[in-house]
């Protein structure tokens, strides 16, 4: 057995034997945790931010970009924000041992319906080191152990807050290799994990889609994703002017490039004419390249001519895609054929163009009259959340600590048995 290997499956099975433990903690440790590993990661923002400057110095070397660069950056402020988030999780309920459903059957027995953690979950993320602190935290509030394996641009980084998580949580009584950062940046440790689904529950992969179509392709347990998010905002007939503006500029521009940021514009034809010019006026003033089929550019002269690729596009840039349709049925259609399942809204007067919206648009979330920038977990009002799923089966949608959990019955008796 080679050593990564060896390495790999020592870290897996560590993390198994935390999660056996992690399933008898109390809530009351866990809350100790986040909000001793709080006050540490303020009380080491020096040292962090020290960590950091190897990993910004190293990051020219990698090819980041300016913005990538700045993703990666820790300041005080970022260190307050981490440390904030860690105490917002630990204000949240505690949903471990939750009883979600109970019925007494007619010869007496009580069956419960109870959460439990998943076990040990494998996150793979990229280069934003706030990530590590984010995703621990979720993990273990949970009930979970967590292997962390983040981007080699923060490997300093990821280090120094792993190495605080993993001190704080045997000092509050927790394991401390519920908390476990892979410590090497070979790629091929990922394969590995990934093939070892007798020690690891779920993985969820958080970066570009080359990375999560890998970890789909090569894992041999549940993965918890979405590719990309072509997100749409359908303009009905019945929209109102300016709540229409106002959502789709919010929509795309409010931030380019995250996942639930509005690439794809549909408009009903019957108020295109209307629509358009002033929606196209104001994408023009904030820089935004628009692409359409022939009745757009028909109404906006400045638009360039759509490809099939462009409708099913994720830019993450100041770009759009915008088609005209005939009714509500071929907006419908249009945006189930090139939709990523993430998130699409509906602008409309029409209750009942707003409820076949809702009903036959197969996304993880539907807006109606609001941004698609709310698929949120935070927004939704679920805490913080861990990544958006598109999938259906588990979780779907912005994923908190309740879908890091699943359930068992516990059935109480007094003696019964079956005739």
């Amino acid at each position: 057995m080679d050593a990564l290997r060896e390495y790999c499956l020592d870290v897996a099975r560590r993390a198994t034997a935390a999660a056996t433990r992690m399933a008898a903690v109390s809530g009351g440790q866990k809350i100790q945790w986040l909000r001793r590993s709080a006050r540490v990661l303020r009380g080491r923002a020096e040292t962090l931010v020290e960590a950091n400057r190897l990993d910004i110095a190293a990051a020219p070397d990698f090819g980041l970009t300016e913005a990538q660069i700045d993703r990666l950056r820790l300041t005080p402020d970022r260190i307050e924000s981490m440390a904030v988030g860690l105490e917002e999780v630990a204000a949240l309920p505690e949903p471990i041992g939750e009883v979600i459903w109970s019925s007494i059957r007619p010869n007496g027995l009580e069956v419960q319906k109870v959460r439990v953690p998943l076990g040990v979950i494998f996150f793979i993320y990229e280069s934003r080191p706030n990530v590590t602190a984010d995703a621990a935290a979720l993990c273990v509030k949970s009930g979970n152990a967590v292997i962390l394996r983040g981007g080699k641009e923060a490997a300093h980084s990821n280090t120094e807050i792993a190495a605080i998580l993993s001190k704080t949580a045997a000092e509050a009584g927790l394991p401390a290799d519920a908390v476990q950062l892979v410590a090497t940046a070979d790629r091929e440790a990922v394969g590995h994990f990934l093939r070892m689904p007798e020690y690891i529950t779920v993985t969820i992969p958080r970066g570009g889609e080359s990375l999560i179509r890998r970890v789909s392709e090569e894992a041999r347990m549940p993965v918890i994703k979405h590719y990309a998010g072509n997100c749409h905002v359908y303009l009905d007939k019945s929209a109102d002017a300016e709540m229409a503006e106002q959502l789709v500029v919010n929509s795309k521009c409010q931030r380019l490039g995250v996942c639930n940021a509005a690439e794809s514009l549909v408009v009903h034809a019957a108020a295109a004419e209307t629509l358009l010019p002033r929606i196209g006026k104001a994408l023009a003033e904030r820089e935004i390249e628009i692409r359409g089929d022939e009745r757009t550019r028909k109404l906006l002269p400045q638009a360039l001519e759509a490809t099939e690729e462009d409708y099913g596009a994720e830019y993450l840039a100041a770009v759009i895609s915008v088609k005209v349709v005939d009714s509500l049925d071929e907006a419908i259609a249009h945006i189930n054929r090139y939709s990523s399942r993430h998130t699409e809204a509906i602008v409309t007067g029409d209750l009942d163009a707003a409820r076949q919206f809702a009903t036959r648009i197969d996304s993880s979330a539907v807006m109606i009259n609001a941004s698609t920038r709310f698929n949120d977990g935070g927004q939704f009002g679920l805490g913080a959340e861990i990544g958006i799923s598109t999938d259906k089966l588990h979780a779907r949608g912005p994923c908190g600590i309740n879908e890091l959990t699943s359930y068992k019955y516990v059935v109480y008796g007094t003696g019964q048995v079956r005739g």
